[in-house]
């Protein structure tokens, strides 16, 4: 197959583009031997070996075959639309769209009636869900070692001033880090309601970027469990850890931060002992290895879509509680509770 990618930002240059190199040297019975297509506006980049560079969708898709290609969507939320309706129109069938799905419910209700009349099989990133630690922990569920899970605490820190104060692409801290982390409670506890959600503003030397600062979300699930996702991107330190609390012990993982380094590492204690394990984990690898499988098969694909609909689902809840005014007392009210 060929790849077309839209948009080559943090996620299209960093991400995809590596991870497409990587599986075209490893798995070449997937790919055509034809360069990488990416769609990129900006005239300061350029192309390379392996990558041609185009400013249009259109000029883009000049040459390709829609049926043996899959396009990569990498814009920001705001615009996953409006791109996915223009590749839909020019036949594109396979595409891969960065998370989140839709920045809100508008926009994802949108989304799924085009799937429905294009016919479109959409795989939405999501490495944490192949990951080895998500893996493991999900045996540790299933086996009962530790009895049934109480809680699960996730933790998604990372500085981010610049891009947050530069380029809006992302409306808030709940499209930045907490897709993953909702969809990893998900997958560990099943389905879930939001029980409470806050955020706050990022803010440096005078310059504020609304509702980026960091977002905390708390979620209940169906089986009982009850997970708290928080997310500092203000904090000084990169950290990506979940920790479930069991009947009688604790697991604690730690996912790669970066790319630069494909291994995570997971923590058991349980009756004062403690074991420790590394874990080769190169998550995003992984899945785009297993989306574009899928894509071969041609078949109908829902179960992932449907997942990532769950999850703008519960992130939509938790920013319009954010988004809601603070009821204050009336002043009469104030005064009577004052005598």
């Amino acid at each position: 197959m060929r790849s077309l990618i839209v948009g080559l930002g943090r996620a299209g240059a960093g991400l995809h583009l590596p991870v497409l190199a990587k599986l075209r040297t490893r798995t070449q019975q997937l790919f055509d031997d034809a360069p990488v297509i990416a769609c990129e506006p900006r005239p300061a980049v350029a192309a390379r070996a392996g990558l041609e560079v185009v400013p249009t969708i259109e000029a883009a898709t000049a040459g390709l075959d829609p049926a043996r290609t899959v396009a990569h969507v990498c814009t920001p939320p705001t615009e996953r639309l409006t791109v996915l309706s223009e590749l839909a129109t020019l036949g594109f069938r396979k595409v891969i769209v960065e998370k989140p799905l839709a920045a809100d419910i508008d926009d994802l209700a949108r989304i799924i009636r085009l799937r429905r009349k294009y016919k479109l099989h959409i795989e939405v990133v999501e490495p944490w869900l192949a990951s080895t630690l998500t893996a493991r922990l999900v045996g540790l569920i299933r086996s009962g070692r530790f009895g049934a899970p109480k809680s699960i605490d996730i933790v998604q820190n990372k500085p981010r001033f610049r891009r947050s104060l530069v380029t809006p692409g992302h409306p808030t801290a709940f499209d930045v880090e907490l897709p993953h982390g909702v969809a990893l409670a998900l997958r560990l506890a099943g389905a879930a309601r939001v029980t409470h959600a806050s955020g706050t503003d990022l803010e440096v030397d005078g310059n504020v970027g609304p509702r980026m600062g960091g977002a905390n979300v708390g979620l209940r699930h169906n089986s009982g469990i009850h997970t708290e996702i928080r997310s500092d991107l203000t904090s000084p330190v990169r950290e990506r850890r979940v920790t479930v609390d069991f009947e009688t012990g604790t697991a604690i993982g730690h996912f790669a931060v970066s790319g630069d380094d494909h291994h995570s590492q997971l923590t058991l204690r349980s009756s004062g002992q403690s074991e420790h394990v590394v874990l080769r984990d190169d998550a995003m690898t992984e899945w785009m290895s297993v989306a574009y499988r899928k894509f071969q098969v041609d078949g109908e694909q829902t179960q992932g879509f449907t997942f990532a609909t769950e999850v703008v689902q519960l992130l939509s809840v938790a920013k319009n509680i954010c988004a809601e005014p603070v009821s204050r007392p009336e002043p009469d009210a104030v005064a009577a509770h004052a005598d």
